[in-house]
């Protein structure tokens, strides 16, 4: 099966490299669990160019993409930033689930939990 190559703006991938060389703890965490194709065999990539966007956690195979949301998230401003990048992925046909930081840090479980159920749900609807 050939797979769907997504466009991106390829002058973000030197920022992309930057963010990953300087992730935030929550990022840290969560990447523990998602790389190596640790979490049921899919592979996830991290701080992955996807348009004019830069998305934090990335599967191509279960289009499935990761945001989390830090303490600047809860700025009007970075709110309306964060619908439309979500809006812009949606419409290539691409999920998006969003963490806070904070569920990261305090309950990494239920935040598996929810990326689990979603591959369960994927699997079963793409089989």
């Amino acid at each position: 099966m050939k797979r769907n190559i997504l466009p991106y703006d390829p002058k973000l991938k030197l920022l992309a490299r930057e963010l990953r060389n300087n992730s935030t703890q929550s990022e840290i965490r969560l990447w523990q669990q998602l790389k190596g194709k640790q979490m049921m065999g899919y592979d996830f990539h991290r701080q992955k160019p996807l348009l004019k966007y830069i998305a934090d956690f990335f599967c191509h195979e279960l289009m499935l993409v990761i945001e989390l949301d830090g303490y600047t998230h809860k700025f009007e401003e970075v709110q309306k930033k964060d619908e439309s990048k979500q809006r812009a992925l949606e419409g290539l046909g691409l999920t998006v689930l969003r963490f806070a930081d904070i569920e990261v840090m305090q309950d990494i479980n239920n935040v598996l939990r929810t990326i689990t159920n979603y591959i369960y749900d994927y699997e079963e609807s793409h089989p």
